[in-house]
């Protein structure tokens, strides 16, 4: 059986100019099986076909918040409460599962400088460990992971390629290169324009994860939906991996 990787950001991932208001940096994963996403692709589609009847309207975050672009048509209410009813509905009852790493960008540098790792890469590598855990307790022959990121530049995913390949070569310190290589891993970079309605999923998710690590006491609607989708094991939640 096939499982992908769905990976989307929420925060700027550069260490030299932090933002005082979103000092956070967050890579989310959305773990699903190609049954499972097959659901969520139709179901995503559905919904762009009811409220745009067209398939091409991509679900972005910041646009959907400031209802910019095709997000205009949410300034009508009854089109907005028909557009969230049905977005979080499928949201809260799909079944995946979450792996996200957030960086919080102001004790990282107290501790490690600017200059240090790639927060990226730390993320990448989190999400992969906890992604191998996850498929290690389905405990069934012949999975695969095929892991979709969004293109962020020749440059940047050149170098993603290669801190994943050097993944695969020598493992982690909590995940052997052979415990890794019987999963099949591989990397995809897409295009935004491709369309990828699990990418947007993520893209949905990331955000929310955000503002719960910067204000966790403060409510967070889109947050309690899809609270209890973070990859838990023994009862213990490790699909939320807060750094350092």
């Amino acid at each position: 059986m096939r499982y992908n990787l769905f990976i989307d950001e929420s925060g700027d991932h550069g260490l030299s100019n932090l933002n005082p208001n979103f000092p956070v940096f967050v890579l989310c994963g959305i773990v699903i099986s190609e049954e499972e996403y097959e659901k969520v692709r139709i179901g995503f589609n559905n919904i762009k076909k009811d409220i745009w009847n067209n398939e091409n309207v991509i679900f972005h975050s910041r646009d959907i918040r400031k209802c910019e672009k095709e997000f205009k048509y949410l300034f009508d209410l009854n089109l907005k409460n028909q557009f969230y009813h049905q977005l979080d509905n499928i949201i809260e009852t799909a079944n995946y599962n979450i792996i996200a790493s957030a960086i919080k960008k102001e004790k990282y540098i107290k501790l490690y400088g600017k200059l240090s790792d790639d927060v990226y890469e730390i993320s990448l590598s989190f999400i992969i460990e906890r992604a191998i855990f996850y498929l290690d307790s389905l405990k069934q022959d012949n999975l695969s992971l095929t892991i979709n990121i969004e293109k962020r530049g020749l440059k940047e995913d050149k170098k993603l390629t290669e801190h994943f390949q050097r993944l695969l070569a020598r493992g982690t310190g909590y995940i052997s290169a052979e415990r890794m290589s019987k999963y099949h891993l591989s990397i995809h970079f897409k295009s935004k324009k491709e369309n990828i309605n699990g990418l947007q999923l993520a893209d949905l998710v990331a955000y929310p994860i955000a503002r719960h690590v910067l204000e966790p006491e403060r409510i967070n609607p889109a947050y309690a939906i899809f609270k209890a989708k973070f990859y838990t094991a023994s009862g213990k939640r490790y699909g939320l991996k807060i750094f350092p």
